[in-house]
């Protein structure tokens, strides 16, 4: 006790240093998306019939998808939740530019009872740095 009373500032230092650790097995098991980088989100899409679902705006897609990609912008994917209702229990690929607004667009899907859900880690900007196939 003594120890902990004289090195305070270092305790607390530990303590914040395992919830950083912990956070992300506790933010997956409350909801948060599943990551996949590119090499799994390959593999998901050959193997496992994995649809992708990009949330970018028309002008980000003009620039380049991923092939098959189906295109529902953020901002219209919780009103055309429908058009996804027949593959709730198949994996689904969320992309957008970097990852931030397909992770939002993971919990969206998750709180609609969707089952398996993956954010692409880095979006499309890791999709296009690993020179992975684009359709425009």
């Amino acid at each position: 006790m003594h120890f902990i009373q004289n090195n305070l500032m270092l305790v607390g230092l530990a303590l914040i240093s395992g919830m950083m650790l912990l956070w992300p097995l506790a933010s997956r098991f409350f909801g948060g998306a599943q990551q996949v980088d590119t090499l799994g989100a390959v593999q998901k899409i050959n193997h496992d019939d994995a649809i992708v679902i990009d949330v970018r705006e028309p002008a980000e897609i003009a620039q380049g998808k991923i092939a098959q990609a189906k295109h529902i912008p953020m901002g219209e994917l919780q009103s055309r939740i429908g058009e996804l209702e027949k593959h709730k229990t198949k994996p689904i690929i969320m992309v957008c530019r970097s990852g931030s607004r397909s992770a939002g667009a993971c919990g969206i899907l998750s709180k609609q009872g969707f089952t398996e859900v993956y954010n692409l880690a880095g979006g499309m900007i890791a999709w296009q740095q690993s020179n992975l196939p684009v359709e425009k």
